[in-house]
Parts: C-alpha cells; structure tokens; sequence
C-alpha cells in the first residue's frame, strides 16, 4: 500500500490562509487522529484541528475530504484551510508527520499520483506546470489549451492512425503467401503513413512559437560601448536592472528584465559593448558572450550613439540569424544621423521610448498566430514528434520488401507519439516533468 503523502499546497509565506493537502489510503486515519470529526464529501466544515500526539489545539480550520476516485489525485484527499501563519504550518505538517503511513510530498508527488491514476497525461501536466509558472496572459492560455487535453488529442488521433498502419502491415506479414493481400495492406498503410508524415510536418514547422511563448521572446540589446544599452534596459523595464556609467565597459555579463509586453512574456538582456579592440580578456570575454546571447534572441537591437554613430553592426552579429533592429538613442543632442527603418530614442527624455516598446511587443505578437492548432511548448515533446516523423520517413523511404523492418520503423513511431502523453513506457521520463512542480503540487 501505498503511503499517504501531505505538503503545503498554497504558496510559503504569511498570508490569512494556508492550504495543507494530504492524499493516500490513510487519509480517513488522518481525519481520525486530528479529531476532526465527520466530513461529509466534497463539504466544507469548521473544525478544531488536535496535535494527535499531545492533545493541543492546533488551529481552527475548514476541511474538506474528496473520497477516491473523484478528487484530484484519485486517491482520497484531505485539505486543511488553516490560518497562514508560519507557527500554525509547521505545527499542522509536523501532526501529520506523527500518523502512521503519512510522510512528506515530494516534488511533484501529488500530480504525478494523479497521472498514475488517470486523471491526466503527461501533457496536461507539463500544460499544469505552465499554467502555474505563467506570467503573462498569452501564456496563461497556452498553459490552459494544454490543460485541457488539446494537444493530447492530436498525439492520440495520430497513434491511432499509426495503429492502423501497424495492423496493416501485420495483415501483410500474416497474409505474405497471398500477393495480392499483402500488397494491397501495404499501399494502404503508405498511404496512411503518408498523410500522416505530413501533418507532423506541418507541426513541427512552427518556428517553435510555442516554446518561445513558454519561455519568453528574448531580445538583445547590442552596441558599442557607450551608446546607452544599460540605460535602455532599465528605461524600458521602468526599475534600475542594470549600472549606469560613463566608464566604456561597465557592462561585462549579461543582465536581463523580464516585460509583459500585450500579455506576452519579453525576456530584454543588456550586454557588453562590441568593439574590435578590446581594452582586456574580461572584456574580450563580455563581448563574446554578447555575441553569444545575440545568437539565442529573437530580436537585437543594435543601439546607436547619435553622437559617436557606429551605423553598421558588425559581422559577426548579423550572422547570427536574428533580426537585428536599429534603434538610435540620444536624439535629445539634436545630431540624430538619418538611418533607414531605424526607430529613434531618448533614454534621457523619454522621447520615443513607448513607440519603441509597442515594436518589441509587435514582433513579440508576430511570433504567435492567435487561435489556430495547439503549439508545440517542451522540448520533450519536441523531440518525441521529431522521432515520431523519423520512424514515419524510415518506413515510407525503406524497402518495401523488407516488411519485418517497415513494421518496426511504425512500431518505433507509435512510441514515440505514446511517450508523449504517456500512454507507454514512460517510467524515463517521469522525473523530467514532474519535477518542475513545487512539493505540494
């Protein structure tokens, strides 16, 4: 039998109430030994919460029991609605710590039991895991969608139709002294192989929007020394993120501001200054790592002095790949040279700062089409797609006189598209979501 697990569910800190939820086959001994008296399901009811090894009066409290299967783990759930002091959360954990059976949640315990039992797959507990990390409203609903099962139902119609293609080929490997019938089984299987490797085709081609929007649109502010990139940072994050200094090179790591910018998370990372002669190693290292970081972002700025202009950005910058937008600062000296597509700003005036953000938040929105098929989000699932399309173009580019190894090539998909949701040997991968979740998650 399995131990009944309890932790903090609501967030540290004091506040005017704490949750403590506790699941498992002891909880009705839980409900028992704390003197809570009778719950009735799903019922709210005041009581008086009693340490079961002194006797003393913890708290006065709301609890609540969800008898198995219709609660959240599927098991049966105790939540206790105390006081959110930080005396009356250590004394109720260490209560529940002195019943038989019962011990401290581990990271991610309580959804993880609530996969094992049905309750949801692995993508819509990645889908909870962001929907409690968001900080935007964009996030927010991609976090939801996957909450409720939309990415789970593509993975799951496309297994299907690999099932079909799977039983197909056994068909023909069962039916191999009759030509006809095996042949026949196999053009059908290619040809529900074939709409199928493009539709994951089509899915995989997002220019990983749904990641982008997990994580964050990252920009890069690059410049030469001097030019405001520090400034810039903290004008647009509205706090003091970064040193400001006339000393060239105050800047040698990256320091970052997150935004919400339309409800859409923007990641903006001050750098060091480019040049080509650098005064030292340590600065040497500040602007390969600016040049580093630009290779990740989805937007440079290259931010231009209007007083000691460096138009151009140099090469190595636009190699990166990344769409590098010129921004000229200091248009307050009145030396503002003309520039093409360039937005124009003073850090010191304001001037031109809040068209400049509504940019950002533009090129942030047209990463993301609104509405449309679910997104992509995780890297695992990402790379259980591609495996998936791997196994489909090993089959539709395989021999098709070599029917035992087409077979295996589909076998191998359909785990890959399972692996997603959960649905087979999922037991590797298991650690890897759950453990983003706080412990009474």
């Amino acid at each position: 039998m399995s131990p009944t697990i309890f932790a903090l569910s609501s967030g540290a800190g004091i506040a005017g109430v704490a949750v403590i939820r506790a699941s498992g086959p002891g909880v009705l001994g839980a409900i028992a030994a704390l003197h809570l008296g009778a719950l009735p399901p799903r019922t709210a009811r005041l009581v008086r919460v009693i340490h079961p090894a002194t006797g003393e009066l913890i708290d006065t409290a709301l609890a609540l029991h969800f008898p198995a299967p219709q609660s959240y783990t599927g098991e049966d759930v105790l939540e206790l609605h105390v006081h959110g002091g930080r005396a009356v959360i250590v004394a109720v954990l260490d209560a529940l710590s002195k019943i038989e059976g019962c011990r401290l949640a581990e990271a991610g315990e309580f959804t993880r039991r609530a996969f094992h039992n049905g309750k949801l797959d692995l993508t819509q507990a990645e889908g909870l895991a962001d929907l409690i990390a968001a900080e935007t409203e964009a996030q927010r609903k991609q976090a939801l969608r996957d909450t409720n099962k939309t990415l789970r139902d593509i993975y799951d119609v496309w297994r299907d139709q690999l099932v079909t293609a799977m039983a197909l080929m056994e068909a023909s490997l069962d039916f191999s002294d009759e030509a006809d019938v095996a042949a026949d089984a196999v053009l059908h299987a290619r040809t529900v192989v074939t709409k199928l490797s493009s539709e994951i085709a089509i899915h995989l081609n997002d220019k990983r929007r749904g990641e982008i929007l997990r994580d964050g649109f990252k920009v890069v502010i690059a410049g030469p020394p001097n030019a405001g990139k520090s400034s810039l940072l903290n004008a647009l994050a509205r706090r003091d993120v970064a040193i400001v200094s006339p000393e060239p090179g105050t800047t040698r790591d990256v320091v970052e501001a997150r935004l919400d910018l339309g409800g859409y998370p923007v990641i903006v990372s001050d750098t060091a200054g480019i040049r080509s002669d650098p005064s030292g190693a340590i600065e040497a290292e500040g602007i390969r790592r600016s040049i580093a970081r630009s290779a990740e972002a989805n937007l440079v700025i290259w931010l231009i002095d209007a007083s000691d202009p460096v138009i151009a950005a140099p090469r190595e910058l636009l190699d990166q790949g990344a769409e590098v937008l010129p921004v000229l600062n200091k248009i307050d000296l009145g030396l503002a040279p003309a520039i093409p597509h360039a937005a124009a700003v003073s850090v010191r005036t304001g001037d031109g700062l809040p068209a400049l953000l509504n940019l950002i938040g533009r090129r942030a929105a047209e990463c993301f089409e609104p509405g449309g098929a679910p997104l992509i989000t995780t890297a695992r699932q990402r790379a259980l797609v591609e495996a998936a399309r791997t196994g489909l173009e090993a089959f539709l580019g395989g021999s098709p006189e070599q029917p035992e190894l087409r077979a295996e090539d589909l076998r191998q998909a359909a785990q890959s598209l399972g692996r997603i949701t959960g649905r087979v040997d999922v037991e590797d991968v298991l650690d890897q979501v759950f453990g983003a979740f706080c412990i009474g998650k």
